[in-house]
């Protein structure tokens, strides 16, 4: 039982401490904000009932939902009980029938003060489920309330605004005080036994801790003990061998404490061995063996093969199953089943999957009130299966692959709002996901920037920065293709050369003032260029180029490897071109962090550039608002999107094509068509050609769900038509009109404009000589495409005479007097004073 059950609607600075020490609630309103976050979910009276959505939540790993009596009503039956608790208001309990009690695992009394004789009452109807008591007035409950609370096994509810990090007052309550409020002991000491055990459960010794440990282990997240020799014990200060805290819980008799802790170094011991009471063995000491032999597997050893081999790890996994699946007597079928964990989990240790995040699948798996039918696919079974029932519908592979089409003439404002809309982006929520990835690579460097890339891009590294001269046989290319990564380098160099500020801006204000600007290169730069198993060098030629231009010092490549560790040939000739420094052979959020905080091997830079997928971009808003990161990134991210303005003179084969290529990027990707007074048989005739393009390219089935979520708007003339254009913002506008190249005058917001029907978007994204990273959602309304000036910053400069100062200053002393900044005018009238003492 939890000593309280912390109510949060917002991911506060508490909740990290809070999830240490056992469940949180949220409302049903903030699930999406606490996604993976929070424990239980709270449902309140005002909200309709909806079964699949509480479904949901259990599946996505929510432990319980707490619902009104309505819902439960509803959905009893349907939900496991030990997945449901109660709310109920007190005055309602009477209301409660049998089949409702016997539905749910626990009741959660709102009550507006806390008598313990009524709740003692309705404790006693409700016998074998959990009280939970949520006072819901305004006054904090105290200490010994939480204390009167657990005397009749009942847990306290505690709003946020309860809680607090600081000292308990009559206003908040530190959380450590309302974890330790139930918590006994039966030492005259004070002290509570303290069992400390490794992420798998295992034991691995027994300390003692005080209300002062405990305090500062919750708060801190690091293993904190008392020792009855020498006081406070911070395990690990002085060894190494730290601890960081997974959680705490109490016994049942709430007289002792367990630990449950990743220990790092040597181990917990002070003999140096991971445990005090024995060396762990079975599966534990076979992961530690395994991750062991990962880094250091003497030469020629059969471990090591394996990890080098993957066929031969995939054979030998296939080879155990079939012989377990085989066995009959149970010492046959233990001996078997030992092999196959022993390969199966020599493949989890080689992708950087350790029994942790196993267990925590399963525990994920256990969680979920829907199932799969658990048949065996078919290439495992010689008896026919039952079809799979699908939760997602259907696609009819002969459908017509069209957009929807509206009319901004009759369009509502709301209507038109609603088309200016992209996909909702859960910042917020990617953001939480990839900051423990981020504070991995931030804390551990290289070690875990090498782990992250063998968990996600597969490929085990022994260093993940390659520095020039790069070698000729990481850039072979056939000569065609570089022929023409050449020609484009040479477009897109030409272009971004001629944006370059390489002069002065002087302007002399008033006489004798003299203000100026001038240009500097960013010192250091990052570019991400997507990859692994795709081929971008176009990527890498946006990006290099403008910082090659603009003359920055350290130019880092970050790219995801292939399986083999190597890097793209086409990636690497183009890193060659452009003078990079460095290629750093990592991908996604791991990838942008080396590069904002630097490890030991990947330069730190100040500026971070390029695409990548929502992990990506996640991360490089996470960095930007880091002030420990100081770096800034190109532009927030988002799908990529095309609009097309055409007209009755637009060829629908042309419009349907560049259509197209926007739509096969992903199901996300946002394409727009506005007809400019266009025939219904035109319409019909670029949906024709859409529908026919889209069948003949390998990404059919992307394209048939980016195009079902795209539309055709009809305007009535150019004007209105670019007018939308300019509130949609898109990243890129094709204009496939009459007089295409008068119409970019009206053009106010846009990444890149395409003029005229023999301009494709695919030019700029490959050779033409403009950037191809441009911004989206939107963006365009605040943001230019990456530009050669995106990789330089200005700075100002002033210089001022003697007798520039003697006008300038007394306007500079009166407005510094009106601000009452004393200084600030004394600098300039000590200097005055100087002036008129050389001309006396």
């Amino acid at each position: 039982m939890s000593s309280f059950l912390p109510l949060v609607d917002s991911d506060t600075e508490l909740l990290d401490a809070l999830l240490r020490i056992g469940p949180a609630i949220c409302t049903a309103q903030r699930s999406q904000d606490l996604s993976g976050r929070a424990s239980y979910i709270l449902v309140d009276h005002s909200t309709q009932c909806n079964l699949d959505l509480v479904i949901s939540w259990l599946d996505g790993g929510v432990e319980k939902v707490i619902v009104p009596l309505a819902w439960a009503k509803e959905i009893i039956g349907s939900i496991p009980p030990e997945r449901l608790i109660l709310l109920l208001d007190v005055a309602n309990v009477s209301t409660v029938s049998d089949k409702v009690r016997s539905g749910v695992s626990g009741v959660l009394l709102k009550t507006p003060a806390i008598d313990l004789d009524l709740i003692t009452s309705i404790a006693k109807f409700f016998t074998g489920a959990g009280i939970h008591v949520l006072a819901t007035g305004d006054s904090c409950p105290s200490l010994g309330t939480l204390r009167e609370l657990s005397t009749i096994q009942a847990t306290p509810v505690l709003p946020a605004k309860f809680l607090t990090l600081g000292p308990t007052t009559t206003s908040q309550i530190n959380i450590a005080d309302a974890f330790l409020a139930r918590v006994v002991s039966d030492r005259a000491d004070g002290l509570f036994p303290t069992v400390v055990s490794n992420h798998t459960g295992h034991s691995l010794g027994l300390v003692y801790s005080s209300a002062e440990s405990v305090r500062e282990s919750i708060l801190t997240g690091k293993g904190v003990y008392q020792s009855r020799k020498h006081g406070l014990w911070r395990k690990g200060e002085t060894s190494g061998a730290i601890q960081d805290i997974i959680s705490i819980h109490l016994d049942c008799d709430s007289d002792a404490l367990e630990f449950r802790v990743v220990q790092h170094g040597a181990g917990f011991c002070h003999l140096n061995q991971q445990s005090c009471f024995h060396e762990l063995g079975g599966i534990p000491a076979l992961e530690n063996t395994l991750q062991s032999r990962l880094k250091h597997a003497p030469e020629g050893s059969y471990t090591q093969k394996l990890f080098r081999n993957p066929e031969l790890l995939r054979s030998k996994i296939m080879e155990e199953a079939d012989e377990l699946c085989s066995a009959e007597k149970p010492e046959d079928v233990a001996f078997e089943a030992a092999d196959l964990l022993y390969f199966a989990l020599v493949k989890c240790i080689s992708a950087g999957v350790g029994i942790a995040e196993i267990e925590q699948s399963l525990d994920a798996k256990a969680k979920r009130v829907t199932r799969r039918p658990g048949i065996a696919k078919p290439q495992w079974t010689s008896q026919p299966q039952p079809k799979p029932v699908s939760t997602q519908p259907a696609i009819d592979a002969n459908a017509l692959i069209k957009m929807r089409t509206t009319d901004l003439a009759s369009a509502t404002l709301v209507e038109r709002s609603d088309l200016l809309k992209r996909p909702v982006l859960k910042s917020d929520e990617m953001i939480s996901k990839v900051k423990p990835i981020v504070d991995e690579v931030r804390k551990r460097g290289d070690a875990a920037l090498l782990e992250l890339t063998a968990k996600f891009d597969k490929a085990k590294l022994s260093s993940p920065v390659v520095l020039p001269p790069f070698a000729p046989e990481t850039m072979q290319l056939d000569d065609s293709i570089r022929q023409a990564i050449d020609k484009a380098y040479a477009n897109i160099l030409k272009f971004h050369d001629a944006q370059a500020d390489r002069g002065t801006l002087v302007v002399e204000t008033m006489p004798g003032v003299v203000c100026s600007r001038f240009a500097r290169p960013i010192a250091r730069v990052g570019l991400y260029v997507p990859g692994g198993t795709a081929v971008l060098p176009s990527t890498a030629l946006m990006l290099g180029i403008p910082a090659q231009v603009a003359g920055c010092k350290e130019v880092v490549v970050a790219t995801p490897p292939r399986a083999d560790g190597s890097v793209s040939p086409e990636v690497v000739y183009v890193a060659h071109l452009v003078g990079a420094s460095a290629i750093l052979k990592a991908g996604g959020a791991q990838a942008v962090a080396a590069m904002a905080y630097g490890t030991e091997s990947v330069p730190k830079v100040d500026k971070i550039f390029g695409p990548g997928n929502q992990w990506v971009t996640a991360a490089k808003m996470l960095v930007q608002n880091d002030t420990d990161a100081l770096v800034s990134i190109d532009m927030p991210a988002g799908p990529s999107e095309v609009l097309v303005i055409a007209d009755h003179t637009a060829n629908p084969s042309f419009v349907a094509a560049d259509l197209l290529s926007q739509a096969e990027h992903g199901v996300d990707s946002q394409v727009v068509l506005v007809g400019v007074s266009l025939s219904s048989e035109k319409i019909a005739n670029i949906e024709r050609e859409v529908d026919t393009q889209a069948r003949a390219l390998s990404r059919v089935d992307i394209v048939r769900q980016s195009i079902a979520k795209s539309i055709i708007v009809k305007a009535t003339s150019v004007e209105e038509a670019v007018t939308f254009s300019n509130d949609y913002a898109p990243e890129h506008l094709i204009l496939h009109l009459e007089n295409a190249a008068d119409t970019v005058k009206l053009v106010t917001n846009a990444g890149s404009v395409f003029v005229g029907s023999y301009t494709p978007e695919s030019c700029g994204d490959y050779a033409s000589g403009t950037n191809h990273t441009l911004p989206t959602n939107g963006y365009a309304r605040q943001f230019s495409g990456v530009n050669t000036q995106s990789f330089q910053k200005h700075i100002t400069c002033q210089a001022i005479s003697p007798s520039g100062l003697e006008e300038l200053g007394p306007i500079v002393a009166t407005l510094a007097d009106c601000e009452g900044l004393d200084a600030h005018a004394n600098a300039v009238r000590i200097r005055l004073r100087e002036i008129q003492s050389m001309k006396a």
